[in-house]
């Protein structure tokens, strides 16, 4: 009986051995586990000064100018041939601020073929009429009266109406606002704004 027991025992101890082995294991593995994230975490830490470098490269985008905004929209390809055939580009690309009424390349393809070339061979004329669509400062959207004249770097005013939330420019719809550039804000017209005495 005695020896019965005693030689239970032995794998009773050897058994809770086994299982005190295996504990220290799965501790020993949570241990390396949690060394392995706190590397992981410190490893995404050193990233972090990468992503703040990124974001600082944002501002950079800020000093995108109206020329260049428009330049990267294909909406705007016409109106940036005749904005470079008028010599404006550098005149746009200053300071400013300048509010511009963009019409898109629909509007510029629903002038009558002839009458665009001849606008177009006629660098002062073309020079007028792109002027008229740009007003010194910047004016949001949220600037527009029901109602308001607005003078044009041209020289000529603009007629600017807002009924019931539609915005107007000389009966040309604004279809988009408050495209923000460096030196300005661009509003998207669907048509072309002519001078009264052009």
């Amino acid at each position: 009986m005695l020896k019965l027991s005693l030689s239970s025992k032995p794998p009773r101890k050897a058994h809770t051995m086994k299982r005190i082995s295996v504990r220290l294991a799965v501790v020993v593995a949570s241990v390396a586990l949690t060394a392995a994230a706190c590397g992981s975490s410190n490893s995404d830490s050193d990233t972090m000064p990468a992503k703040e470098s990124t974001t600082s490269t944002a501002p950079a985008s800020a000093n995108k100018t109206i020329v260049v905004v428009a330049s990267s929209n294909p909406d705007f390809s016409t109106l940036v041939d005749t904005v470079k055939a008028a010599g404006l580009v550098e005149t746009l690309s200053g300071p400013g601020p300048f509010t511009v009424f963009a019409p898109t390349n629909a509007a510029f393809d629903a002038i009558p073929d002839d009458q665009l070339k001849e606008i177009l061979a006629d660098e002062g004329a073309l020079k007028r009429i792109l002027t008229y669509h740009v007003v010194p400062g910047v004016v949001m959207a949220s600037d527009l009266q029901p109602t308001q004249m607005v003078k044009t770097v041209e020289g000529q005013d603009l007629d600017i109406k807002v009924t019931n939330g539609v915005a107007t420019v000389n009966g040309c719809q604004i279809v988009k606002t408050d495209i923000e550039a460096s030196n300005g804000v661009i509003h998207v017209i669907d048509c072309v704004l002519l001078p009264p005495a052009v």
